[in-house]
């Protein structure tokens, strides 16, 4: 298929998710400047996407989400894992649970440490709170005029609060703020990126208020195929849109936002990666850059669930209906209550062991029975508790099966294949369990649905149980590495290493993942990235 006549612009953005919303907002604020972002998927105008107990029919659909699947992992039993991700403009901040955080600030000095100057807490905390909308906490710690509205809860559900007191009861202490202070150890109720009770995403947040610039061009439904280079320049990319197939010139530079997953996929279709894999695939070589696609990580994830008796969960049964259809009514008319909720609500973070510098487990309640991500319903009344590692040794990587854009990766996150995690995880896992049975429950406890009664506490059975039942918690990052060694990717101003006006700027730059939820420090990245691309940094 031949190409349509070159169009051109100044800088193009491949990817609308958290930072291609914030590289577009920050880039096209110099009128002088053009930018044009493309985007696979369609636009965010959706009910679902907007209530954020939408989230459970969005995990379940394929029309905002690619739907992805992993290889099968050695380590969980030969089982392939479900990786939804985003694929509408705000990409996964249009999917996710809304939870706000940055991470540990010993995270960012760990990158800076590393040999990528600029990227210490001292140097990320005012991005944060440049972008950030608050109107709690204390002023220093949380910005209140930026575009990103991050609020309370507007109608906790009661179980919820349950939780923060068991947690408390189990040790815990309990946090108001997870950003109050440098260690966020504690359990609380999350914060959420939610105005007046509505899911605020990236493309509400950095795109939206400024869709009507005149030097902004926002194209959705457009599937890049390849990044274009002039010897080892790149000067646009190809990709198939409503008008069929077309080379969009870029006169600046090319900005790789499609995200951990996509990201390094381009860049090795584009002809650039490891030398004899792409070879292999009969793709011309750009650039023999061996990084791209490895150093993949994720933060894998534990559930434990309990039946409750108080039967304020949502859940699966005849109640259920009628109480829906109220939560509705009220929804619309208020913004609160039952579909205002995340899903996600509570959680907390704790260390595995003693002598721990930084939380290393992080805790996740939900007030529902959730199998198989809401995939699968569950009958009846009940909660689950989630626990994840935050800083997994293993490491593993995305690769190509084809040369066609069309079809999706080998992803392999190589889960559990360094002998650090297991042990981690499985203390989480006795954390959440002794969380759920605390007394602090009293007459709404009832009986523990997995791992079950018949689990004990050994190690044997509680491995099996990892193994069988571990998911995602959605957070993969890595695979195009920020540094400053030959299996880096990119350098500490997100320029692809040996290539001129190429950078990428999402979650596949973490060196090594944040202790927490990965959106906001997405965002943070791209406002990283618009500050080099404006000499601001």
């Amino acid at each position: 298929m031949a190409p349509r006549a070159d169009q051109q612009t100044d800088y193009i953005i491949v990817g609308a998710g958290s930072a291609g919303c914030v590289l577009a907002h920050r880039l096209s604020e110099r009128r002088d400047t053009a930018v044009c972002l493309l985007e696979a998927g369609g636009e965010h105008a959706s009910a679902l996407i907007d209530t954020p107990l939408g989230i459970a029919p969005l995990l379940r659909g394929r029309r905002y989400n690619w739907y992805l699947q992993t290889e099968a992992q050695p380590e969980l039993r030969g089982r392939q894992l479900y990786w939804p991700r985003g694929k509408v403009l705000g990409g996964s901040s249009s999917i996710n649970a809304m939870v706000y955080m940055r991470g540990h600030p010993g995270d960012y000095d760990d990158w800076a440490a590393a040999g990528n100057a600029g990227w210490a807490w001292s140097d990320v905390l005012p991005r944060f709170l440049r972008h950030e909308c608050a109107r709690f906490g204390d002023a220093a710690r949380h910005g209140v005029d930026g575009p990103l509205h991050v609020e309370a809860l507007r109608s906790p559900n009661p179980l919820s609060l349950d939780f923060v007191r068991a947690g408390v009861a189990c040790g815990l202490p309990l946090r108001e703020d997870f950003h109050d202070s440098d260690d966020p150890e504690g359990c609380g109720l999350y914060h959420v990126t939610q105005w007046q009770g509505r899911r605020w995403s990236a493309a509400r947040a950095f795109l939206d208020p400024v869709r009507q610039r005149s030097n902004l061009q926002v194209r959705t439904g457009c599937r890049v195929r390849r990044v274009l280079f002039e010897g080892r320049r790149a000067v646009g990319v190809e990709l198939d849109g409503p008008q069929g197939r077309q080379v969009l010139r870029a006169r600046a530079e090319v900005l790789l936002c499609a995200g951990a997953v996509h990201s390094p996929q381009l860049l090795l279709l584009s002809g650039v990666g490891d030398a004899a894999a792409l070879r292999a695939l009969g793709i011309p070589l750009v650039l023999d850059l061996p990084g791209v696609g490895r150093n993949l990580q994720d933060h894998l994830d534990i559930a434990v669930s309990m039946r409750e008796h108080s039967h304020a969960a949502v859940g699966v049964g005849p109640r259920m209906l009628p109480r829906l259809l109220g939560a509705a009514w009220r929804y619309r008319r208020r913004h609160d209550g039952l579909l205002s909720s995340n899903a996600a609500e509570a959680g907390g973070f704790a260390r595995s062991r003693r002598g721990l510098d930084r939380p290393d487990l992080q805790l996740h309640f939900l007030p529902s029975l959730l199998r198989d991500h809401g995939r699968r319903l569950v009958w009846g009344y009940g909660v689950t508790l989630h626990v994840c590692a935050l800083r997994p040794a293993s490491r593993g990587s995305i690769r190509l099966q084809t040369p066609d854009v069309l079809t999706p990766p080998r992803i392999d996150p190589a889960y559990l294949s360094h002998a650090d995690d297991l042990p981690t995880l499985r203390a989480g896992l006795r954390l959440a369990r002794r969380i759920l049975g605390a007394p602090a429950w009293g007459s709404k406890a009832g009986v523990e649905r997995a791992p079950g009664p018949a689990v004990g506490d050994a190690d044997a059975p509680l491995d099996a149980y990892i193994r069988e039942h571990a998911e995602t918690i959605y957070h993969p990052a890595g695979s195009c590495r920020m540094g400053n060694d030959p299996l880096a990717v990119v350098d500490s101003r997100l320029r692809v290493r040996g290539l001129d006006a190429l950078r990428v700027a999402d979650a596949s730059i973490m060196p090594t993942l944040i202790g927490g939820n990965t959106n906001a420090a997405t965002m943070v990245i791209g406002e990283m990235a618009a500050d080099f691309l404006h000499g601001r940094a």
